[in-house]
């Protein structure tokens, strides 16, 4: 099974620690980065896909980040 996540944080150094612990737990980066202007809450916000294979099934309430 190949597993899929999308992690968005702020524009802060905390989504490139969001990333780098997620490649370092063996997550492969998947496409290019985002960035978008939440304005509700006037911040910019990052976003990146990473995927994963893993052994077993999918099931709809499994906790993708602890893969």
């Amino acid at each position: 099974m190949i597993a899929y996540r999308f992690i968005t944080e702020d524009d802060t150094s905390a989504f490139c620690h969001r990333v780098t612990e997620a490649l370092s737990k063996g997550w492969v980066l998947h496409g290019n980065p985002t960035y978008a202007f939440d304005g509700a809450n006037g911040v910019m916000r990052c976003g990146q896909a990473v995927t994963k294979k893993t052994s077993g099934d999918y099931v709809s309430d499994m906790k993708l980040g602890q893969l």
